[in-house]
């Protein structure tokens, strides 16, 4: 009998493919064993791919991810010790407690919102599980079920990722009278709120697909996710504002309470913790959430199959691929006219056409995006609660900032998307046609980034003159602003690419393990310092022609001493007669054994 059971039990564990799977009669408990090898599947492939880490180290940077979005809300949970126990001297009153009640709620709902946005392209099949999966004798209804499961497992994670750390610091910080009620109150509130930003996102991407088929949401898809990160961004960034402002704004019964989705939530948080005791303004918000979670459960569970089906049917039909053949050509036309070096013209598309075709480079262009958009807007709005009324102003200091603020995360966020390689088995090719990349073509990938920064500068110029009261129509004002569009596109492209000696998405990463913590470092400190440095110079370079001369003149000397370091570092590159770290297994990579 125990002979029996042993192999009853490796046949069950043993690692059978799927076809073998899927011809398996299923057990009697109605349990398939495809299905279950189909979520481990899809789990693997949103783990373990180039969008969670290049390098091939998914594990370490999930732990990293997994700590970084779980922080702030601990790290604020610890930072109420001051201001809730009384050993410190701290009183908090009721309005200052529901303000922090409002971080969390508001946190959640960013939090899961911005990692929802980056899993977007993992919640529907992509081509290569239309090409492999399809052809195996798998139910579409069992595909459809696993992909479903995953989402939920997926989301569940991520509710639990952002919100599980400060639930074990906030009761001893703040010292709640009902521990068990305060609890339930921030466990329902924080998960409603980040359910409810997961799912409007879900409902939203299957609403568009279902309406637009496959080619026409890949014309949008990257817009649309730049501007929900900038907007969920954007309500983080203003929380100061609001923590302010939330006892006028509940108690003033204006309408714009009702219509921002943290509040809502915020409603169900004072609604749990209050009891009978609540305020009428958070009965009616907590009723508003309850209706608005449900509505987009409901849209989210009715529109997914309808897009699901529109989603393969786009993929099978290859329309995505005729209107990226499309686009190519007119790129290749534009570029034709305007660079007239082979190899600048390759190196210009080679990295225009990866960008936007590679998801990890789009989500990269969304997340630096929509964080320079959110920055953007948080230093130009002022709002004001006056009289009743919330009014909303342009900051002069908003203004001024605007040009380093788009400047520096367009630089940084092409930067890191050049520095992010791409599949290394295909650097084979530029040392065949190329050998060791050149001076041109370096050049070329930094022209590249300083052209799209300073389009988007000289943007930020017209915009800021068009924001400003009374408009600046002074001429040196104006040569002030052109002067500091060009002169920080130049020069953030010249020190961002000081050492960099490859060709964009073919840079091979060092073996050391960095800290995402130490990435982080160089944004908090660096960026800060140039935009202050920009709105303080800003008058002094204004003030009259002998200023501006002299800051194009250091603009130019920065430059040309970059550049001159610049043309060294590649020379000496150049120059080196040692391989590098994989050049001498060069021909083994290749895949050509007999």
């Amino acid at each position: 009998m125990s002979d029996r059971r042993q192999k009853n039990r490796k046949n069950r564990d043993a690692v059978l493919s799927l076809e073998v799977l899927a011809r398996t009669p299923e057990p009697a408990t109605g349990y398939s064993p495809t299905f279950g090898v189909l979520v481990r599947h899809i789990l693997d492939r949103f783990f373990n791919n180039d969008l969670m880490s290049a390098d091939g180290d998914a594990k370490t940077r999930l732990v990293q991810l997994a700590f970084i979005v779980g922080l702030p809300g601990f790290v604020n949970a610890i930072y109420l010790y001051a201001v809730y126990q009384p050993l410190f001297g701290g009183t908090r009153p009721y309005w200052g407690r529901v303000g922090d009640h409002y971080f969390f709620v508001l946190y959640s709902l960013v939090a899961t919102g911005v990692l929802t946005i980056f899993a977007w392209d993992f919640f529907f099949p992509d081509l290569l599980d239309v090409l492999v999966l399809a052809t195996l004798p798998l139910k579409r209804g069992v595909m459809f079920r696993a992909r479903v499961t995953t989402i939920a497992i997926l989301l569940a994670a991520f509710l639990f990722d952002s919100n599980c750390l400060a639930p074990l610091v906030l009761p001893a910080a703040t010292n709640p009278p009902h521990l068990f009620r305060f609890l339930a109150a921030h466990v329902v509130a924080v998960l409603m709120s980040g359910a409810f930003a997961a799912m409007c996102l879900l409902a939203l991407q299957g609403l568009l697909l279902a309406v637009f088929g496959e080619h026409g949401f890949r014309r949008i898809s990257l817009w649309l996710q730049g501007v929900a990160i900038a907007a969920l961004l954007t309500m983080l960034f203003l929380y100061p504002v609001m923590f302010g402002s939330l006892r006028a704004l509940l108690t003033s019964g204006r309408g714009i309470a009702y219509d921002l989705p943290p509040l809502w939530f915020l409603g169900i948080y004072q609604r749990i913790l209050d009891g009978h005791r609540t305020l009428p303004e958070f009965i009616r918000l907590a009723n508003t959430a309850w209706t608005a979670t449900i509505v987009v459960a409901l849209l989210a569970i009715l529109i997914y199959p309808l897009a699901y089906a529109r989603k393969v049917s786009g993929l099978v039909e290859g329309v995505a691929a005729q209107s990226a053949l499309q686009s190519r050509r007119a790129t290749s036309r534009i570029l034709g006219i305007v660079l007239r070096e082979p190899s600048s013209r390759a190196i210009w598309q080679f990295a225009m056409q990866t960008l936007v075709g590679v998801p990890r480079y789009r989500i990269y262009l969304v997340l630096y995006g929509g964080a320079g958009i959110a920055i953007l807007i948080s230093a130009l709005l002022r709002l004001h609660w006056t009289s009743g009324h919330l009014s909303a102003a342009i900051s002069p200091y908003g203004i001024h900032a605007m040009i380093p603020i788009v400047a520096f995360w367009t630089v940084s966020g092409l930067h890191t998307a050049f520095l992010s390689p791409a599949d290394q088995d295909g650097r084979w090719i530029f040392r065949v046609v190329q050998g060791k990349p050149a001076w041109q073509h370096l050049n070329a990938a930094k022209s590249f980034v300083c052209s799209w920064s300073l389009a988007l500068s000289l943007g930020a110029v017209v915009a800021g003159d068009v924001l400003a009261t009374p408009p600046s129509l002074a001429w040196r004002v104006i040569v002030a602003q052109l002067l500091l569009a060009v002169g920080l596109s130049v020069l953030l492209t010249d020190a961002f690419f000081l050492h960099v000696k490859t060709i964009p998405f073919t840079f091979k990463p060092p073996s050391i393990r960095r800290n995402l913590a130490f990435m982080v470092v160089p944004y908090l400190g660096f960026f800060p310092a140039i935009v202050m440095a920009t709105v303080g110079l800003a008058p002094w370079i204004e003030n009259n022609a002998a200023h501006l001369a002299l800051t194009g003149l250091l603009v130019l000397a920065a430059h040309l001493l970059m550049r001159s370091a610049n043309r060294e570092n590649i020379a000496g590159f150049l120059a080196r007669t040692d391989l590098d770290e994989d050049e001498s297994e060069f021909p083994m990579k290749l895949g050509l054994r007999s």
